[in-house]
C-alpha cells in the first residue's frame, strides 16, 4: 500500500500501487520520464488518485488526490484511453474537458 496525500500534504488514504498510465516507448513502460511511472485509481469516496512510482533509490511511491478534470487529462496524456471503459463518469466528462475537433465536409 502507498500513502495518498491531499493538497496540504496530509496522508488521507492508502491505495495499492498500479502503473496503468504508463505506455510502451519501444523499450520500456514509462510515463515519459526515466525510472518513473504513473497510475490512476479511485477511492470509495469518488475521489481520484494519481499514483507516482519511482525506480530511483531513496524515492518512495506516493499518491495524490486530483480533480476529475486532471484525471481525464492524465488518461489522454498516457494514451491508455481504455481506462475510460472502467471509469464511465470520466468518459462523459471528457466531452466537456477536452476540446472536440470540428468536422468539415472534406476528407
Amino acid at each position: 500500500m502507498i500513502p495518498v496525500y491531499d493538497e496540504e500534504g496530509d496522508v488521507v488514504a492508502e491505495v495499492e500501487y498500479n502503473s496503468n498510465l504508463d505506455y510502451w516507448d519501444g523499450n520500456n513502460h514509462t510515463c515519459g520520464s526515466t525510472g518513473r511511472h504513473k497510475g490512476l485509481t479511485q477511492l470509495k469516496t469518488g475521489e481520484y488518485v494519481l499514483i507516482h512510482g519511482s525506480q530511483w533509490q531513496g524515492e518512495r511511491d506516493y499518491g495524490e488526490i486530483i480533480s476529475p478534470d486532471q484525471a481525464v487529462k492524465e488518461i489522454i496524456r498516457s494514451g491508455n484511453t481504455e481506462l475510460f471503459d472502467d471509469l464511465p463518469e470520466l468518459a462523459e466528462l471528457r466531452k466537456t474537458v477536452i476540446k472536440q475537433e470540428r468536422k468539415t465536409g472534406g476528407s
